[in-house]
């Protein structure tokens, strides 16, 4: 069954949009209404499936905002972009913030925390009838770092997921409208992530569609030497490439054209 209308003959290409100061990767390259509305259609123009739009910085470290200051970022945005015939999603933890976000246009709620951070999340996105997606994490930005051990992370991913998955069932999303993250790099590291996505079989088993979140990341420099996000894109894409075929939803990236590129190039490998 296909979300939003969206294709299925090919993994959906998300890119990020972050509105804000101080995201890990592109932190302040986007960071007013005129600057994230450019980029918006920058992504459009090379193909964007979903732009995910986030206006609080998720990076281990960061500290939280006000639902109104990440309001002030985010919802402009969405505004401006409502009639571009492009689906947006609104990444955030905040259950006040999505309701907003889906009432200016935005269409899927994307929240790193399951709805562990906000306890009103899960009954605001069963009110509101959009797609969810639910990321695993444990903790805060600032203590999820504590949380990185496991005895068998895929095991244990799989069963936290699938808990969160019963809560946003119990609260009343429908299942067709839940899509899973593992979570790469949240209260994880580097090995836990590469064993997630050398068993991405055992996420998908769980039932529904994965998206994956890699992009830029410090586990992919740490493979080819790579200091800064920039210098990852290159690995991001191989990435791309390589679970393109293994029949995951999407990848949230912070470029569109490369992996829209490595994915259909992927297409003629399968």
């Amino acid at each position: 069954m296909s979300i939003l209308g969206l294709p299925t003959n090919r993994m959906i290409v998300m890119g990020i949009l972050n509105v804000t100061p101080d995201s890990f990767a592109d932190g302040g390259r986007f960071n007013t209404t005129e600057l994230a509305v450019n980029r918006a259609f920058a992504m459009i123009d090379e193909g964007v499936d979903i732009i995910d739009i986030g206006g609080e910085s998720t990076r281990p470290g960061a500290e939280r905002i006000s639902a109104q200051e990440e309001q002030s970022r985010v919802l402009p945005v969405i505004e401006a972009l409502s009639k571009a015939n492009v689906i947006m999603s609104i990444d955030t933890k905040q259950a006040d913030t999505a309701r907003k976000a889906i009432e200016r246009g935005a269409h899927i709620v994307n929240d790193v925390s399951a709805g562990l951070a906000d306890s009103q999340m899960l009954s605001s996105v069963a009110a509101l009838g959009c797609p969810f997606i639910a990321m695993h994490s444990r903790g805060n930005s600032q203590e999820m770092g504590s949380l990185a051990v496991y005895q068998d992370v895929v095991k244990e991913v799989v069963v936290e997921l699938t808990q969160r998955v019963e809560e946003a069932i119990s609260a009343g999303i429908h299942s067709s409208n839940l899509i899973l993250d593992p979570g790469l790099g949240f209260a994880k590291e580097a090995h836990h992530n590469w064993a997630l996505l050398n068993d991405l079989e055992a996420i998908k088993a769980i039932g529904y569609p994965v998206l994956i979140g890699a992009s830029r990341k410090r586990f992919l420099g740490s493979a080819v030497n790579a200091q800064t996000p920039d210098e990852r894109e290159e690995a991001t894409v191989a990435l791309t490439a390589l679970i393109a075929n293994k029949g995951i939803w999407g990848v949230r990236v912070h470029s569109v054209k490369p992996h829209r590129d490595a994915i259909s190039i992927a297409g003629f490998m399968s």
